[in-house]
């Protein structure tokens, strides 16, 4: 008998996730691994193929397997996002707003940088090496410049060696990106290169195994870049009320030309009834 199986409901597909995660404990299931195809897991667990599948679903939306077409279900290598999707759908719900994003990231990443100073291998140095160039070679593309960001953080995430900060970083990451893509546009130049030169900074804290610096610039940077993103967010309210208060005027002064035109030019009048 499988107590952990036996606990839930006859072909439920709570049965389906049980299983696998015993399959992991056991070690035949690990990162990058191929899932038994839906048949084989059906008969493992003595539940139907549909069940089988919302198994899966229920596993996916725990970032635990991924699906490939037509190749199959696999364990994801690399952190698992613990449902990045999710906490969009919470911030939303909880009206989070960026200080909530960035005090969240400054909690996690200045201890990570400072971890990935002390344990980053030489192939996650030549990463970050890569997106700090990434960042300086697209100033001018600021789309590409946010994927440069994002990937260099996710890359100290990594490098921290801690899989439970990489997998929260993960998260929070994403969440950046789908707000950040929106608003990037905005950025001033100065912004950008000042951006670039931090990364490049907190880089070369990591490569010299420098963790307070490395800290201390992590810090710096994300208390810097919330600054430049605020006065952003002023800047463009301010143009929207500026454009809704020039408009207003222009329709204040035609109505103005309008009456002055009836009374100081009667043949105006005239040729306009006319």
């Amino acid at each position: 008998m499988n107590i952990l199986l036996d606990r839930y409901p006859a072909d439920s597909a709570a049965q389906v996730v049980a299983h696998v995660r015993r399959l992991i404990d056991h070690g035949a299931l690990g990162p990058g691994a191929r899932l038994p195809p839906e048949r084989d897991l059906a008969a493992q667990v003595g539940v139907s193929r549909p069940t089988v599948r919302a198994g899966l679903r229920t596993l996916a939306a725990l970032g635990v397997v991924r699906s490939r077409r037509g190749s199959g279900t696999y364990i994801p290598e690399g952190p698992p996002t613990f449902g990045a999707e999710a906490l969009g759908f919470l911030a939303a719900l909880h009206k989070v707003t960026g200080d909530d994003v960035y005090e969240a990231r400054r909690l996690l990443e200045v201890g990570a940088a400072g971890l990935a100073a002390e344990r980053a291998t030489p192939e996650q140095l030549a990463t970050l090496a890569d997106e700090v160039a990434g960042l300086f070679a697209s100033l001018n593309e600021r789309q590409m410049f946010l994927v440069h960001d994002v990937n260099f953080h996710r890359g100290i995430a990594a490098a921290s060696g801690n899989p439970i900060i990489a997998s929260l970083l993960e998260m929070v990451a994403s969440l950046y990106y789908e707000r950040r893509r929106a608003t990037v546009e905005r950025a001033a130049d100065r912004d950008l290169r000042d951006a670039a030169d931090a990364h490049r900074q907190i880089y070369q804290a990591v490569r010299a195994r420098d963790s307070d610096t490395a800290r201390r610039a992590m810090n710096d940077h994300l208390l810097r870049a919330r600054s430049y993103q605020a006065k952003e967010a002023q800047d463009s309210t301010f143009q929207v009320q500026g454009s809704a208060f020039t408009g207003q005027r222009v329709q204040e002064v035609q109505k103005g030309q309008g009456v002055q035109g009836s009374r100081g030019h009667p043949s105006r009048t005239r040729k306009a009834a006319r």
